[in-house]
């Protein structure tokens, strides 16, 4: 998935990831389909199951598409939100970021 290439897109996450935003990250993120993106999770404050499903959709697509899709900074909120619904992000995780 994250590749040796340089990721050409970015996507900021809103603070609040909740149902009213899901179609807005599924519109974001099909309009960046085809790229390389890294995405910016270090401002999420909370984050609902439906965001959660449009981004692990989004993984598997970029997967498909072998195209790289890293996070390149999560928020404390995003990691143990994540954890908490059994969803492992680390192989999305930028190399510079893993522990």
């Amino acid at each position: 998935m994250a590749g040796k290439k340089a990721v050409k897109g970015s996507l900021k996450l809103v603070s609040v990831l909740d149902l009213n935003e899901a179609s807005v990250l599924h519109g974001q993120l099909t309009n960046m389909r085809g790229s390389d993106v890294a995405i910016d999770a270090s401002g999420v404050e909370r984050l609902g199951v439906q965001c959660v499903q449009v981004l692990v959709a989004a993984a598997r697509v970029w997967e498909e598409d072998k195209k790289a899709f890293v996070f390149e900074q999560v928020s404390d909120a995003f990691r143990k939100t994540m954890q908490l619904i059994g969803i492992n992000i680390e192989n999305l995780l930028a190399k510079e970021i893993r522990q």
